[in-house]
């Protein structure tokens, strides 16, 4: 096991985390390559997303349009705007070709919005590229436990 490298990924992911919880949106924006997918698929046991549905398949551009969307104040599901803590756990390196680098963690994320707690958990896989010195996203797909049964509406980023 590489703990350097264990180390490196785990502190990426737990700084994209802090970014969302406390909406340094332009910051986690920039951290993504400009080919990367933000990936929710419906099915938590799907391996082929880009061939099912999903509840967001997000490019560059759709990247950019969510955040507008969350930070706008127009859109109901964002009104008021949702408070959000994450915990991200169980972080373990799947492979490293030296240039990108495959993680997989958990996720658990406590959404507080209109005097109502709600909780999400999910295994979330990464790959991460190296690009002058630091990671950058390529690709984040959460697999939410439960996407296959009723979901509240999610208005912020897992």
């Amino acid at each position: 096991m590489n703990l350097q490298l264990l180390n490196e990924v785990t502190a990426f992911i737990w700084q994209e985390g802090d970014m969302l919880d406390h909406g340094d949106y332009q910051a986690w924006l920039d951290q993504w390559t400009a080919q990367g997918l933000y990936i929710i698929p419906i099915d938590p046991k799907e391996t082929d997303p880009e061939n099912s549905l999903n509840y967001a398949y997000d490019d560059h551009h759709m990247r950019q349009l969510r955040v507008q969307r969350l930070i706008s104040g127009e859109s109901i599901s964002t009104s008021p705007q949702p408070r959000t803590v994450r915990t991200l756990s169980r972080i373990r390196v799947l492979a490293d070709d030296g240039s990108t680098v495959t993680v997989r963690c958990a996720q658990n994320v406590r959404e507080f919005r209109k005097e109502s707690l709600k909780h999400y958990s999910a295994d979330v896989t990464y790959e991460l590229v190296r690009a002058e010195g630091q990671f950058k996203l390529q690709r984040k797909v959460i697999s939410l436990i439960n996407s296959d049964d009723a979901l509240a509406g999610i208005g912020y980023i897992l």
